[in-house]
């Protein structure tokens, strides 16, 4: 099964967002967010994928995630 972690920006009165998450369905996950049933953070906004890498395990995936939002100048 492949993971994938993905990198979400929106740009909102010239300022630009961005939001990093995982799942197994990058363009089902694009389209809940887009539909504002995403996470909470995403809800309202219209969100474009900028970024994606795929892992073979769920615990390397996570990982990664984690290392990203943490990574300010990524």
């Amino acid at each position: 099964m492949r993971y994938y972690v993905y990198m979400l920006v929106n740009e909102n009165k010239n300022k630009l967002f961005s939001y990093v998450g995982f799942t197994q369905n990058v363009e089902k996950r694009l389209i809940q967010h887009n539909n504002s049933t995403g996470a909470k953070f995403t809800k309202g906004r219209k969100w474009i994928l900028c970024h994606k890498e795929t892992f073979l395990s769920k615990s390397k995936a996570m990982s990664r995630e984690y290392k990203l939002k943490r990574d300010r100048k990524f």
